[in-house]
């Protein structure tokens, strides 16, 4: 059996240097873009390696698909489900939740709304994040009027007081556990 030589033949990538169009390819016999057919400059050769991710311009979308994948954790595990019982729920496999959960997939609206259903949770709840939450949950607090005239007067208290107060709702409520 003979051998033959063979020649490997190396082959330049190179990056379109116009930013509208950026496109990385092989050097083509033309040595113009495939893309915009503009000429392209030799300087500028591009080294295989990762890919540089700018990530103050990320995606809208992948960061609200994140904020979902948060949610949806979040109110899995309180909810004490496993993404096999959550999947059940939904009649999907296992693996879709999966991938919500770990931004892998952004569920359509559709798919929103049975999860939230789910969840047992509206479908704003999915798509909240922890600070608008909070927020909620603040206002709904000063909604009663005891509530917040005691928040309106708490800054005025110092650490002492402020234990003090606390202490007494605290024994008074588990008072009025034992009583109920």
């Amino acid at each position: 059996m003979a051998t033959f030589p063979v020649s490997v033949e190396t082959r330049e990538v190179i990056r379109c240097k116009f930013i509208d169009c950026r496109l990385v390819q092989f050097r083509p016999s033309n040595s113009h873009c495939v893309r915009c057919h503009r000429p392209l400059e030799v300087e500028e050769p591009v080294r295989p390696g990762p890919i540089p991710v700018d990530l103050h311009q990320a995606d809208p979308s992948t960061e609200a698909g994140l904020k979902v994948a948060g949610q949806v954790k979040e109110i899995r595990r309180a909810r004490h489900l496993s993404q096999r019982q959550l999947a059940g729920r939904m009649q999907v496999p296992r693996t879709y939740i999966s991938k919500i959960e770990n931004g892998k997939a952004i569920p359509t609206l559709g798919s929103l709304e049975r999860l939230a259903g789910a969840l047992g949770v509206d479908v704003r709840h999915l798509v909240q994040d922890a600070r608008s939450r909070r927020d909620d949950e603040v206002a709904s607090i000063l909604a009663d009027p005891l509530l917040a005239e005691i928040a309106a007067l708490l800054p005025s208290l110092d650490p002492l007081h402020r234990s003090l107060l606390y202490g007494a709702a605290r024994d008074m409520a588990i008072g009025h556990r034992r009583t109920a």
